[in-house]
């Protein structure tokens, strides 16, 4: 279903950045006919994990967010990690699997602008992005899940630049492992 024109899901920044192409590190659609350039570049793809109603759950209760466990943040409208987040991804590396006991979940979040659909899709791409780091440094698959929330959970509800940059997330939490998925 293609939404109206008036419902395009590119973010509209309310203060101009820098023209960017978001489509730039964005995964290519599901194997469908491709429309035409032009309508390509205004569509965000669809997430190819969770449904929209499993990704705005909550996430369980028994998840809670450690102090050793920093955010990392995005660009406006990027999910490509930043140099100066990688330090902090490595910290938190070190941090699981010095904690091999924990399951963590990584959340992904973006600021107030944008539909509801396009923010859910990037947020899932920045809490990929996070835990593909991870991965890398040695953190194992079957310890990680994301989710994402788009713009539903901000946690500054100003409308500037600062505050928005707080909202482009990957939040970590986590849990300890149950007595049937430990080995």
């Amino acid at each position: 279903m293609v939404p109206p024109a008036s419902e395009a899901p590119a973010p509209v920044p309310e203060s101009a950045p820098e023209p960017q192409g978001t489509q730039v590190e964005a995964p290519a659609p599901a194997p469908e006919s491709r429309p035409e350039p032009r309508a390509a570049q205004v569509e965000a793809p669809a997430p190819p994990a969770a449904s929209p109603s499993e990704r705005t759950e909550s996430p369980p209760e028994e998840f809670r967010q450690p102090e050793t466990l920093e955010d990392v943040h995005f660009e406006f409208d990027r999910y490509k990690l930043r140099p100066e987040d990688t330090g902090i991804l490595d910290h938190n590396a070190a941090w699981m699997r010095a904690n091999s006991k924990y399951i963590i979940l990584i959340e992904g979040h973006a600021d107030a602008r944008g539909t509801t659909e396009y923010n859910l899709a990037l947020g899932e791409r920045r809490a990929d992005a996070a835990k593909n780091y991870l991965l890398g440094q040695g953190v194992p698959a079957s310890r990680i899940t994301i989710v994402s929330y788009g713009k539903e959970r901000p946690v500054c509800h100003e409308r500037n630049e600062t505050c928005w940059g707080e909202n482009r997330r990957a939040h970590f939490l986590v849990t300890t492992q149950s007595a049937e998925t430990a080995r």
